[in-house]
């Protein structure tokens, strides 16, 4: 299998894990999380979960699995 040569991805999030992980937060934050940014007023939960995002201190990751049994551990921030 010479053809199928180790591939490394972009290690960034797709916008599809970006959703993923917003979503995920404003969940936490809606159920009594401490916000870790500071809101400069008056926020939506989803905002707020954007927000942490754009300034990297969003507390999860996502875990990509891939085809050859190898995983890798991508940071929100």
């Amino acid at each position: 299998m010479e053809f199928f040569e180790k591939k490394v991805s972009i290690l960034r999030l797709t916008r599809f894990e970006e959703t993923r992980l917003i979503s995920a937060r404003a969940l936490q934050l809606s159920l009594g999380a401490p916000p870790l940014a500071k809101p400069e007023k008056e926020m939506s939960m989803f905002e707020l979960a954007k927000e942490e995002l754009k300034q990297k201190v969003l507390p999860l990751a996502v875990i990509r699995e891939y085809p050859d049994g190898s995983i890798k551990k991508i940071e929100a921030y």
